[in-house]
């Protein structure tokens, strides 16, 4: 049987984790021990901060849209209620923009919601 020789795909294999690690501070930069964990550690932050964006963002929406409906005389949490009662299907992300961009229009939103809540009363 012929031997097999994995000189190439282990210097591929090196190479591409220390492609990854282009720019980290010294040994993690250009010696592969060192450039393989901080790779590995650097991904898991990247996965975990995916996550934890999506949170982050979703509450600056609920900040936002707080903020716009204050100055408008009603409360967060009964705004997204007669939302809900008045079957308007925006989501946060939206209504957010909608409150810094376009004012006029979100107010028009806000007051549909209120009629609609004060009518099923």
């Amino acid at each position: 049987m012929t031997r097999i020789k994995r000189g190439v795909m282990a210097n591929k294999r090196r190479k591409n984790v220390l492609k990854k690690a282009k720019g980290y501070l010294r040994d993690r930069s250009t010696k592969f021990r060192y450039a393989k964990m901080a790779v590995i550690k650097a991904g898991t932050n990247a996965y975990r901060d995916r996550k934890r964006k999506k949170r982050l963002m979703r509450g600056l929406w609920q900040v936002r849209i707080n903020a716009a409906v204050r100055e408008l005389g009603m409360s967060y949490s009964k705004f997204i209620h007669a939302l809900k009662v008045a079957n308007i299907e925006i989501d946060r992300k939206v209504l957010a923009e909608l409150a810094i961009e376009n004012p006029a229009v979100f107010a028009n939103i806000m007051n549909k919601a209120k009629e609609t809540q004060v009518a099923n009363k």
